[in-house]
Parts: C-alpha cells; sequence; structure tokens
C-alpha cells in the first residue's frame, strides 16, 4: 500500500506552510481598544491586537459615539489616525463639548473590537488652530445615514505580512499539487 509516502508528503507540505500561516494568526481574532484620554475635546483611542498588542496598522474602519450625563448624544463619528503619533493611535474630527461623557468606540475592521469609558470633558481652550492635526469642529455635526458608514482611514502595507501571504499561498498550490501527483500515481 503506497500510503505511507502520501502521509510523508502532507506532512512535509504542512510543514511548510505552518512557518508562513503563524505570523498571520498570531495577531489573535479580535482589536483590543483602549480609550487613553481626552484633549481639548479629542478623545484618543489606541487600537492593538488581542494576543500580542502590536498596533493596529492595517486599514481601520472604527466609530466613535458619546451619551452626556444631561441626556446628550453625539455620534457615531469616525475615528482617524493621529499624525505624529505612535502607530494605531485613533481620535475624531469633530471635538466633544463640555460636560461629562459616557464614550464608546467600535472597530468592525480589521476585526471586531469595544470598548467604553467616562470621561470629564472641559471647554475646549484651542490655541492651536488645528489641534492633533485635525479640523477644530467645535459642535456636534448631524449624523446621516452615509455619515455611519465605516470607511478605512489609512492603509499600510507590512511587508511580513505579504510576504507571509505570499509564503502561505505558494505552500497551498505546493500542497494540492503533490497530493494531485501522489494521488495520480497510487491509482497508476
Amino acid at each position: 500500500m503506497r500510503t505511507r509516502p502520501l502521509l510523508a508528503a502532507l506532512a512535509l507540505s504542512v510543514a511548510a506552510v505552518l512557518p508562513f500561516a503563524a505570523p498571520a494568526a498570531a495577531h489573535g481574532d479580535s482589536v483590543h481598544l483602549d480609550l487613553t484620554g481626552e484633549q481639548n475635546g479629542h478623545v484618543s483611542t489606541v487600537a492593538t491586537w488581542e494576543n500580542d498588542r502590536d498596533p493596529v496598522t492595517e486599514e481601520f474602519a472604527g466609530t466613535l459615539s458619546a451619551t452626556a450625563a444631561d441626556g446628550r448624544a453625539v455620534g457615531p463619528w469616525r475615528l482617524v489616525a493621529v499624525p505624529g503619533s505612535r502607530p494605531g493611535t485613533y481620535t475624531t474630527r469633530e471635538l466633544l463639548p463640555a460636560g461629562h461623557w459616557r464614550v464608546t468606540v467600535d472597530c468592525a475592521f480589521p476585526s471586531l473590537g469595544h470598548a467604553e469609558r467616562e470621561f470629564d470633558v472641559e471647554a475646549a481652550a484651542i490655541t492651536d488652530p488645528a489641534p492633533l492635526g485635525l479640523s477644530t469642529e467645535s459642535a456636534p455635526t448631524p449624523v446621516t445615514a452615509a455619515a455611519t458608514t465605516a470607511t478605512p482611514v489609512h492603509e499600510t502595507t507590512d511587508n511580513a505580512t505579504t510576504w507571509a501571504a505570499i509564503g502561505t499561498a505558494t505552500a497551498a498550490v505546493l500542497l494540492v499539487a503533490t497530493g494531485f501527483r501522489l494521488r495520480r500515481r497510487t491509482r497508476g
């Protein structure tokens, strides 16, 4: 019986695929969101991967919503990358008005994530016309259905991830080809 060569080929193929598949799975299957603070009405959120706490540098689609103690509600506002800050740091273009706020952030892409925290926001003292490199809208804007759609903010290509995907695809093709070849030999 020729199952021994078939099993050996399959084991070799799996061994070839595992080193390439492991880096992609190392991040985990969800995003950890941490509401780290508020500055002049801008709430900062740091997005990291669940398992290894690496910053989320892939395309990112997240929103922020808030409810004040007096019943006012704002958002959902799109989270955008903060220019010049550490990777994975996001905020909104809009400013939270003064008050006590229950803030909720959600991520839909590249994976799911959720966090909540309360903040006391003082009236924004804007000395720089564009704090954090973002616009300075001081009042909440009306939200329409189009504004609630999650849109990727930026795209970063990680060379290790690209090569891992190429390696995994190549190994999968080799595995299938080896299987067909061994199957043909056992029949013939």
